[in-house]
């Protein structure tokens, strides 16, 4: 079987999950229980299957089951184009999260070249509302999904920063300590916004050829001063004249770090941040599976999907057309919701299960 999915999935001791396990096809994954079951904790599992903290963004002494806080482990088959890998993600007593594919150790970057996986969860809703730095989060996982090398240009970018910051803040006048951590800057910086340009580039052409329920967004990638230097040599030259600036400021002023992604509904000509709760709801779905949509092409197979609560928040008829266009695309939709009647629509094109809490433990039952 080809595509993306997963086939088995498997947590121990990770949150509210005691020990649990799913045997999965390729369909979407309808699970349902009331607030507080543990729902959202499988989305988290699955989120670790793709570079990054998850989905939640913790660290991994946070995903330990309390009060034994032991360490946890989520282990699953993943079905990626024409193979099959098994995945082992894991945390003893609070240390740094490990990773192996085959039985081999592997990076965070590898994981992302055999697997995709994006998100909409709760906590996003407010996104064209809020501060720049959860919009630049947004459209970093998006970049990622297309170039997973982009996770580690972002870290060398924040690491030389950090270190150019500490120069600032400590008045360091001496041009000699910055030239390298300059260099190293604009190298990764460019490459951030190159990546960044090409993925909103191919989130446009996606949304273009499609027919969809879901209003279009326009995105744009915006300074908060002047524009981004087009090359490495103009970026290191730019980091140059700033110094002065920048120990004033305590802190480096320009760079990719300082950019906003700027998103109108295309139909109406209204900036997101202006549209009603409704709107900006359905823009956020339209951009998931644009991203989705243009995935499909670029990597042979759509992503993992997981829609948190994503029902909740859609009349019938657009909860109908959002399940149509997921079972269109072929992807394999980890979809959450208070009750099995929110996903009616599904049908048999769904698996359905249910995750109940007895005393701070999670239960799953297909």
């Amino acid at each position: 079987m080809t595509g993306l999915h997963l086939t088995s999935l498997t947590l121990s001791h990770f949150r509210s999950h005691k020990s649990a396990r799913l045997d999965l096809d390729a369909r979407p994954v309808a699970i349902h229980g009331p607030n507080g079951a543990g729902k959202t904790n499988i989305l988290e599992a699955v989120s670790l299957f793709s570079p990054g903290r998850g989905l939640r963004r913790a660290a991994a002494q946070d995903m330990a089951r309390r009060p034994e806080s032991l360490g946890w482990k989520v282990t699953g088959i993943l079905h990626s184009l024409h193979q099959l890998h098994e995945i082992e993600i894991w945390s003893e007593e609070g240390q740094p999260r490990q990773l192996r594919i085959d039985g081999k150790s592997a990076s965070q970057t590898a994981l992302g070249r055999i697997a995709r996986v994006l998100w909409l969860i709760p906590s996003m809703d407010r996104l064209w509302i809020e501060g720049a730095e959860g919009r630049r989060r947004f459209l970093d996982r998006m970049t990622l999904s297309f170039t997973p090398d982009h996770a580690e240009v972002s870290l060398a970018y924040e690491k030389a920063m950090r270190e150019r910051n500490r120069l600032l803040k400590d008045q360091v006048r001496d041009g000699h300590w910055y030239v390298a951590l300059e260099r190293q800057m604009a190298e990764a910086g460019v490459a951030i916004h190159t990546n960044r340009l090409a993925a909103l580039d191919q989130l446009a052409v996606a949304q273009a050829e499609a027919e969809t329920a879901f209003p279009a967004a326009e995105l744009e990638l915006t300074m908060t001063e002047g524009e981004m230097p087009g090359t490495a040599s103009d970026f290191r030259e730019a980091l140059h004249e700033s110094r002065f600036r920048d120990i004033a400021a305590g802190r480096t002023l320009i760079g990719p770090h300082r950019a906003d992604l700027y998103g109108v509904y295309a139909a109406k000509g209204v900036p997101a941040a202006d549209c009603s709760t409704g709107e900006q709801k359905a823009l956020l779905i339209s951009l998931i599976l644009a991203n989705a949509r243009a995935l499909a092409r670029e990597f042979g197979a759509p992503p993992i999907l997981l829609l948190d609560e994503v029902a909740a928040h859609l009349d019938a008829t657009r909860r109908a057309a959002l399940y149509d266009e997921i079972c269109i695309l072929g992807a394999q939709a980890w979809m959450t919701g208070t009750g099995a009647e929110m996903f009616a629509e599904l049908g048999e094109r769904a698996q359905v299960v249910e995750v109940t809490e007895t005393n701070g433990t999670s239960r799953v039952s297909a």
